[in-house]
Order: structure tokens, then C-alpha cells, then sequence
């Protein structure tokens, strides 16, 4: 006959000290993320114009698309917008590189990983994360555009959460631009043959992006959408009206 099993008190005692480690744990995982927003939303409010850059951490500097973002971010530095990247290698210090070499603002959000991602040397301010959401909310907060460059599914999630932002109404609509037509091109047919064709997105979703090969474009495109498109570009734009 089987016994009904009882556990003793120390076994209780036990667990009464595991969730007082958890709790303890919790609390400290907390603050570290309000510390990281905390240090984001300060180092980001420093700037009134910035342009985030995705892509590849893996291509190198002989690639095509290497030096497509190191021109483009150049011609947007002199614009006067600060890049921003997530300090990595590839499209992150090419972009980084391109501002830093037209003497611009050059920003790396780095993140901290097992195998740690090495901060580019093309940044003029930098700050390391250790939670992948709080340095995306601080890649897309305030940006007056997105560039995405061809990437792997690092460079899909930022894209896709981006899109998505804008689609639920949860971030101000903004360019989203996919620089390089054919790298796009299928994932953009797809897009509207299967996901729009079976009514799996709304008609209009399908246009909350914008694909082209022209550097020249890009930058029309954003600096055009400068002041609309960013929160503190138009907040600093209405103190300079009133002062």
C-alpha cells in the first residue's frame, strides 16, 4: 500500500529561501533595466536629428554594401544627422564610419553577449546593453528614419518589430528604407502575394516601407522628413519658434 508522501518542514524552509532569492533577483534585474533605459533615453535626448542604421555585423569592408553605408551615413552627417548603430562590425561600423568620417555624430548601442561583440572604433558616443529590448526601444526612439541594409535575422527582427511598431500605431509612422532592391525584392513579393493577397496584412501595410538603390534618394527622402517624423527634432524645432 502506497503511503501518501508528507514533506517535512526544512524541505519548506528551502523553498521559502528560493523565493526570497528570486525575489531578491527580480528586483535587481529591475533596476538594471530602468538603469539601461535611464542611460538611453539620456544619451539619445542629446540629439535632435538621428537616422538608426541595421545590417549585417558579418559583411566586410571590400563588401558593396560595406561601403554603401559608409557613403550614405557620410552624406547624412553633413546634413547634420547623428547615426546610430548597435556598434558592432559590418553595416554598424561602416555606418558609424561614414559619420565619423565627415566629422558627424557617430552613436554605437553595443550589446553585451557571450561572446562579446566588439565595440567599432568609428563611434564618438557609445553605451553598452545588457537586454536586447531596451537597446531596440532605444535604436527606434526618436529616429527620423530607419535604414535597413541587407542582414541576417538580427537585422529581420529590428525590421519586421519596426514596421509592426508603425503598423499598430504604438511608434510615429517614419521612412523605414531598404537600401539594396535585390536583396529586397523577394521578401517584398512575398509580402504582398501572400501576406497581403490573403488578407494576412491590411492594403497599406505593404507600403510602411520603401526599397531603393539610390543613396541620393535616401537622403532626400530623410532629410525631407526631418522634423516630422522626430519627437525631439519637433520639440526642439517649437522651443527655438517660441524663444
Amino acid at each position: 500500500m502506497q503511503t501518501k508522501y508528507v514533506p517535512k518542514q526544512p524541505f519548506v524552509a528551502h523553498r521559502d529561501a528560493i523565493v526570497e532569492l528570486v525575489d531578491h533577483e527580480t528586483e535587481e534585474r529591475v533596476d538594471r533595466i530602468e538603469k539601461e533605459f535611464t542611460d538611453g533615453f539620456n544619451l539619445i535626448n542629446e540629439y535632435h536629428y538621428t537616422v538608426t542604421v541595421f545590417g549585417s555585423a558579418r559583411v566586410t569592408e571590400s563588401h558593396p554594401d560595406y561601403q554603401r553605408a559608409r557613403e550614405l551615413t557620410g552624406k547624412l552627417a553633413k546634413e547634420g544627422f547623428a547615426i546610430v548603430t548597435g556598434g558592432g562590425g559590418g553595416i554598424m561600423e561602416a555606418a558609424n564610419r561614414g559619420a565619423f568620417e565627415a566629422n558627424g555624430k557617430s552613436v554605437g548601442l553595443n550589446i553585451n553577449l557571450p561572446h562579446e561583440q566588439v565595440l567599432n572604433p568609428y563611434t564618438t558616443e557609445s553605451l553598452a546593453f545588457r537586454y536586447f529590448f531596451a537597446r531596440k526601444v532605444m535604436l527606434v526612439y526618436a529616429a527620423s528614419a530607419l535604414i535597413v541594409f541587407p542582414g541576417g535575422f538580427g537585422t529581420m527582427d529590428e525590421m519586421f518589430e519596426a514596421i509592426t511598431l508603425v503598423q499598430t500605431g504604438k511608434m510615429p509612422s517614419l521612412p523605414i528604407i531598404l537600401v539594396g532592391t535585390e536583396f529586397w525584392k523577394p521578401l517584398d513579393e512575398f509580402i504582398r502575394g501572400h501576406m497581403l493577397a490573403e488578407d494576412l496584412i491590411s492594403p497599406g501595410d505593404e507600403v510602411l516601407y520603401h526599397m531603393t538603390d539610390d543613396l541620393d534618394e535616401i537622403v532626400q527622402i530623410v532629410t525631407y522628413h526631418r522634423d516630422a517624423t522626430s519627437v525631439l527634432a519637433a520639440s526642439y524645432s517649437s522651443e527655438l519658434s517660441h524663444a
